[in-house]
């Protein structure tokens, strides 16, 4: 694919050099063979595979900066969860870390963060950093938006928390049943990755990487391994904490929720990292948002923290690989709340106010209940990329542990029923910023930057100036608006409110800013709270859409914990009415909400099978409409989406003869009036308005779904790129 020119980055330059790493002369030999497993104990489900072997307790790590020991005889844990007395805790902990371990802070009020109305900052280079639970998380669920990152010059940092190494067998299709080795599978699932990310550098299968050991500031060290090719950098970072604890029970899940709770790494055969080293709850925070600084990215991906509730029974459970009632594995979710609590904690925290970076939370094993929204290019380029970390067992890397993960070689991504490599679906859909016209025909839009709302202006000589701070955080990274009588823009947003872990709260919101009467500050926050009532069906819930009626009442809705539809109003006074459960269902999330040419408000969302369709009395069926694969976009009493695997455009319900609407692409597209807005299966920006595609040129790559407005002196088009910067675009460059 051609690289993508971002403005503002350069694409021959690399990420500086910097303190702390080690390079490694070679290959280290392997550690010892696993010592025989604990029996009687009934572990999780490992990733994508079968079920691990509990494993005995690992040494503790040694003082950071020491010369690392042998590792001491393991035996087997007489607790459950390898409780230790107030002593030994204290100790375990400082040889895990030279940082002093920092207590858990008490639930804090949900109040939203005020507006500072101050310039937010604006970053000078685009770095995208990905927080995985395992190898191949993202190849399976953040692909294609990551290589089309990365083929536009995006320097590139992954950092798996986990070893991966599940129950240690890599099974091929010549080997069922292979001996368990949980060293060797680990480092072959390394291997693999490095092979896939060098193929997508557009190097040979097997070009070496640098492989070193990171030393971070709390004394915490990490296995990092670099690659660099005509510019464009790739860092993978492993972290390789164990998936299971001695007692069999998944990692990384019990340290989000368990206090006391150590959990060991493992060591993969060949890692320039031999120490084995211990992480508490707090830790892993800790190294987060220390990998947070040291890289500063303007694009974090994450998985997704608040999984949809699915109830199935216990062996469809095991077989889809899911945690008890909800559509993921219960690792995703763990680093995925380990990573939104690490950038809330570096956006309170930073120096000088929360840094200039954007969010995309992907969905996991969601994928396998929903339509598959990829259109066949886009399925074959991201299936290529499992083709290399999937390997095989004649391949010759000379990796001695093994070349890829077999489990998943060859056609496996695309013949496994659960088909989780045909969808990419975003937690908060929509786009990322919202636009509108104001007097003069300038644009206004707003975002969320370092978690916090902000607001862009455009300049008298076009383009926007920089963000002003509105407050809010933490907000998920989509907004809802509403316009009020007089031109006031209401603003809405969903609040990460609280992100604790270890039984502390767990809190999700609906936030509104209030705009202020003209010339009276940027407006007051105000927590309009959840639909749900109890807090775990709370996380649950969707985005917020609004819409302002002819009346002057402003509508929100939001997708409940039950797949519907939840809505509370305004009325023009300022005052909200109750939340109202509207069910209807089930959809995903992406909510449209408009006002038809009836005069009445109307809401559409995606369904398993069909558009589904609400008025604020209640569901309205629309009988007959195609399934859809992502969100609904509504203009003039018409509507446009995509059908399921197709790069295709339905409009269904158009004037009787009209012509197919010729809009190629992936994704949700955006209508105003007679234009739409979507984008190419290369992730480049199209503008279709009546049957004539315009190709916006020299546009960056976007992020997520752009944004169109339009009037009487045609189109507005905006959108955010890489660098966490928004671009605005006029037809005065309009291009057949």
């Amino acid at each position: 694919m051609r690289p993508i020119s971002t403005p503002g980055l350069d694409p021959t330059r690399a990420l500086e050099p910097t303190p702390g790493l080690e390079p490694t002369s070679g290959p280290v030999p392997a550690p010892g063979a696993q010592p025989e497993p604990t029996p009687g104990l009934q572990p999780a489900p490992g990733l994508h595979h079968p079920t691990p072997s509990p494993e005995p307790t690992p040494a503790l790590q040694p003082t950071p900066g020491a010369e690392p020991e042998p590792a001491l005889t393991p035996t087997a844990p007489t607790r459950r969860h390898l409780l230790l007395g107030a002593s030994a805790l204290a100790a375990a902990t400082a040889l895990a870390s030279c940082a002093p371990r920092a207590s858990v802070p008490p639930p804090r009020a949900s109040v939203p963060s005020p507006a500072s109305g101050r310039p937010a900052a604006q970053a000078d280079r685009a770095l995208l950093l990905q927080v995985l639970a395992h190898p191949d998380d993202d190849l399976y669920f953040m692909n294609p938006d990551t290589q089309q990152a990365l083929a536009a010059g995006t320097p590139l940092v992954c950092v798996y928390v986990t070893a991966g190494e599940a129950d240690g067998r890599n099974k091929s299709a010549t080997d069922r049943d292979p001996a368990p080795d949980k060293a060797a599978y680990s480092a072959a699932r390394h291997q693999g990755l490095r092979q896939s990310y060098a193929t997508q550098l557009g190097l040979p299968l097997f070009t070496p990487w640098d492989q070193r050991v990171l030393r971070l500031p709390s004394g915490f060290r990490a296995e990092l391994d670099v690659l660099e090719h005509r510019g464009r950098r790739v860092e993978l970072v492993h972290l390789n904490l164990a998936m299971h604890t001695p007692a069999g029970h998944m990692g990384a899940p019990s340290l989000w929720r368990e206090p006391g709770l150590l959990l060991r790494t493992l060591v993969p055969e060949g890692s320039p990292l031999r120490a084995v080293q211990t992480y508490t709850h707090d830790s892993v925070v800790t190294v987060l948002v220390e990998l947070f600084q040291r890289y500063r990215p303007t694009v974090v991906h994450t998985l997704d923290p608040d999984p949809d509730i699915q109830v199935s029974d216990r062996l469809t459970r095991l077989r889809d690989s899911e945690q008890p009632g909800y559509s993921d594995h219960a690792d995703h979710t763990a680093v995925a709340s380990f990573s939104w609590a690490a950038l809330i904690r570096w956006a309170r925290t930073a120096p000088g106010g929360p840094p200039p970076f954007v969010v995309t939370a992907y969905r996991g094993y969601y994928n396998h209940h929903w339509p598959k929204n990829l259109p066949p290019r886009l399925l074959d380029q991201k299936a290529a990329h499992l083709v290399p970390y999937g390997a095989a067992p004649g391949w010759s890397c000379g990796n001695p542990a093994g070349c890829g993960d077999y489990n998943v070689g060859g056609d496996r991504p695309l013949t496994n029923r659960k088909g989780w490599v045909r969808a990419t679906h975003h937690r908060y859909p929509g786009p990322r910023l919202t636009l509108v016209r104001g007097p003069g025909g300038r644009a206004t839009a707003y975002g969320v930057l370092g978690l916090r709302a902000v607001r862009y202006d455009e300049e008298p000589g076009g383009g926007f100036a920089a963000p002003v701070d509105l407050g809010g955080g933490p907000l998920a990274p989509v907004l809802g608006s509403a316009t009020l009588p007089g031109g006031r823009h209401l603003l809405l947003g969903l609040r990460l409110a609280e992100v604790e872990g270890l039984g502390g709260p767990d809190v999700r919101e609906i936030v509104a800013l209030e705009p202020a009467r003209r010339g009276a500050g940027a407006g007051t926050w105000t927590g309009l709270g959840n639909p749900e009532s109890d807090p775990d069906r709370g996380r649950r819930i969707g985005v917020p859409v609004a819409v302002t009626a002819r009346d002057g009442r402003v509508h929100l809705f939001v997708r409940n914990a039950g797949q519907g539809v939840s809505t509370r109003v305004r009325d023009t006074s300022g005052t909200w009415s109750p939340w109202k459960d509207l069910g209807g269902g089930p959809v995903q999330d992406g909510l449209t909400a408009t006002v038809g040419p009836d005069g009445r408000v109307h809401v559409y969302a995606p369904g398993r099978d069909t558009v589904h369709h609400w008025t604020p009395d209640g569901p309205a069926p629309l009988p007959g409409l195609p399934t859809p694969a992502d969100a609904i976009a509504a203009a003039d009493g018409r509507l446009y989406y995509r059908p399921p695997a197709s790069d295709r455009l339905l409009s269904p319900g158009g004037p009787p003869g009209a012509p197919p609407v010729d809009l190629p692409g992936y994704g949700p597209v955006t209508a105003t009036g007679d234009y739409l807005l979507g984008r190419a299966t290369d992730g480049s920006v199209r503008l279709l308005h009546q049957g004539r595609r315009i190709h916006p040129a020299g546009l960056p790559v976007t992020l997520d779904t752009p944004s169109l407005t339009a009037d009487a002196h045609g189109p507005t088009l905006a959108g955010l790129s890489p660098d966490a910067r928004p671009w605005l675009w006029r037809p005065a460059q309009a291009k057949a």
